[in-house]
């Protein structure tokens, strides 16, 4: 009856239209009921209102029809709900970490990337975890909804059916940039899947410059920082490097040269010292997450967009 972009579209569309259908009928007929009665009782036709005795017959029936028909929305939803649970054991895993306001997809090879990338046709299961507060991975075209939550791993998994790119949003409100936490599913052909799979992942194999770009991207730092000068949520990255800043440290305003352990110290423990005009508590730590040569590189990369780090 449906065909889509997952497995999953079938048993959802069936439920979903399936329901909207005995919606769309009561509605309609309960409408058309009511305007009959309008006219058909009004004061004009019956200027004396008579007693309607009840009748055991016609609330049986209007008793037992909702409940057939409850119970028939039960089943088809639960039909199309309960594959979605049933794991299968020869699926890639592919971890999925979520952050305020990010998505990073981590692949069995080690390969890690902002969008998801997919084979068609290539059973996939997601292990999310969340680094910060509760997210939920949503993409519609999929038709699969699930929470990420701190401090567990949450799983959901699908087969994506048709080529092309979708959209991957977050449906859990997570704070000032939630709007924004949204990233693309793309689903390749074999060949193409695998070009980009099995392309090489060494950043050594890019310049400073490009991996610490790469390594910023990953870790979801453009989310907040911009870096053509623009104000975010946090500050720009443009002209960072070597400048001076004045920061908020034990109850007290200091100045703080940006160097390469300001740097280190605002990404490891961000709210030890809070900079004049932004909030505090929004930066999550990436203390074990960044490793130190992808430290390096991005400080590299800062000096390279900063006039004072020239």
């Amino acid at each position: 009856m449906f065909s889509g972009a997952s497995n999953f579209v079938q048993g959802v569309d069936t439920a979903f239209v399936f329901i909207i259908s005995i919606a769309a009928f009561f509605l309609i007929g309960i409408t058309i009921v009511m305007v009959w009665f309008v006219f058909r009782y009004s004061r004009q036709r019956n200027p004396v209102a008579s007693d309607i005795p009840g009748n055991n017959t016609l609330e049986i029936i209007w008793t037992l029809i909702p409940t057939i028909l409850v119970l028939a929305m039960f089943w088809v939803g639960f039909k199309g709900f309960m594959p979605m649970r049933s794991f299968p054991e020869d699926a890639k895993t592919i971890r999925v970490l979520s952050r305020m306001w990010s998505w990073t997809f981590e692949y069995p090879n080690g390969k890690r990337s902002t969008e998801l990338y997919l084979q068609v046709n290539d059973t996939v299961i997601l292990d999310m975890v969340s680094e910060d507060v509760l997210h939920s991975l949503y993409i519609p075209a999929f038709r699969v909804k699930e929470d990420v939550v701190p401090g567990r791993t949450n799983r959901m998994w699908f087969v994506p059916q048709l080529v092309g790119t979708y959209d991957l949003y977050c449906a859990e409100y997570c704070g000032l940039l939630h709007a924004q936490m949204i990233t693309k599913v793309n689903v390749l052909e074999p060949d193409d899947f695998a070009e980009w799979y099995e392309s090489d992942i060494d950043p050594s194999a890019m310049g400073f410059e490009e991996a610490g770009y790469e390594a910023m991207q990953i870790h979801g730092c453009f989310t907040c920082h911009s870096t053509d000068g623009t104000q975010r949520v946090g500050s720009t990255f443009l002209d960072l490097y070597g400048s001076t800043v004045e920061v908020v440290a034990g109850g007290r305003t200091r100045s703080r040269l940006v160097d390469d352990d300001y740097i280190r110290r605002k990404t490891f423990d961000p709210n030890q010292e809070v900079r004049v005009g932004y909030t505090p508590g929004l930066m999550p730590s990436y203390r074990d997450q960044i490793s130190n040569e992808e430290m390096a590189n991005m400080i590299i990369y800062l000096k390279s967009i900063s006039k004072y780090g020239r």
